[in-house]
């Protein structure tokens, strides 16, 4: 019960951040462009409430039941005519309702099986990417907007444990980081914290190493941005923004592929 409602108040804080950034664009910077070349500021919140539309009042009863995702399409033609501060009204509407809805849910229903944009998990399991997914979309508009955020607490460390899931996959497949060899990735800012990789065979992600090959050090949401595929490596390893110690080789791929998804 108490990780539902840490996931619950995590979506909520996400949720209201993403309020807080909307209220008030200008009608210039409703039509920004995001880091996610898919989205304008006004598709990104289009983007975040469709999918909580398409959610809400879906229970998944196991594997055999995929989110409705065709209601997207209902959701897209009603929200088509409203100004930006109509969605933001509209959005604002359905995220009480499913903060009311995720609540009121009980735990063998939040923790039961689920397909999720991962593959099949837990419904517990797509709430947590759904907070990912509003955090990360956050940063995409609020960067070029040049507004600060607030990169810590719990919310932010629940975004980067789905990128600490892929780790294994991105030191492996994208970076190709050679077996017998290990990675420490020091994260600073938001979450301060140290990720483990090494490669047995395989890349996988494990606890510690005591004296890794290769020391990556990043701001936190450089390395966040750098993972979703959201911005050239390059400019920040010219600030300093992402660095690297030990393996100078490996080092420089590390910080240059860490993008495994977009």
């Amino acid at each position: 019960m108490a990780e539902q409602f840490l996931t619950i108040d995590n979506l909520r804080k996400v949720w209201l951040s993403v309020d807080a950034l909307f209220t008030g664009l200008s009608d210039d910077e409703w039509r920004t462009q995001s880091l996610c070349p898919d989205f304008d500021a006004r598709g990104i919140l289009d983007h975040l409430a469709g999918v909580e539309y398409v959610l809400w009042g879906w229970r998944p009863n196991g594997l055999e039941n995929p989110p409705p995702f065709e209601k997207m399409g209902d959701f897209v033609a009603e929200t088509a005519k409203l100004t930006g501060p109509q969605l933001l009204d509209r959005a604002e509407a359905l995220m009480h309702d499913r903060l009311r809805e995720l609540e009121a849910m009980s735990p063998e229903e939040f923790g039961g099986p689920s397909l999720t944009p991962a593959g099949a998990g837990t419904y517990d399991r797509f709430m947590e990417i759904r907070v990912f997914d509003f955090w990360v979309h956050e940063r995409d508009l609020r960067t070029p907007l040049g507004r600060p955020t607030d990169d810590g607490g719990p919310e932010a460390a629940m975004a980067l444990s789905e990128v600490h899931r892929s780790l294994g996959y991105i030191v492996g497949k994208k970076i190709g980081l050679p077996d017998g060899m290990s990675i420490r990735f020091a994260l600073t800012g938001g979450v301060e914290t140290d990720l483990y990789a090494a490669v047995d065979g395989r890349a996988a992600v494990v606890d510690h190493v005591d004296d890794p090959d290769v020391v990556v050090t990043s701001d936190f949401v450089t390395f966040m941005q750098l993972a979703c595929g959201r911005i050239d490596p390059e400019p920040q390893i010219e600030a300093g923004l992402i660095s690297w110690s030990g393996n100078d080789e490996w080092g420089a791929k590390a910080a240059r592929s860490l993008a495994y998804t977009m």
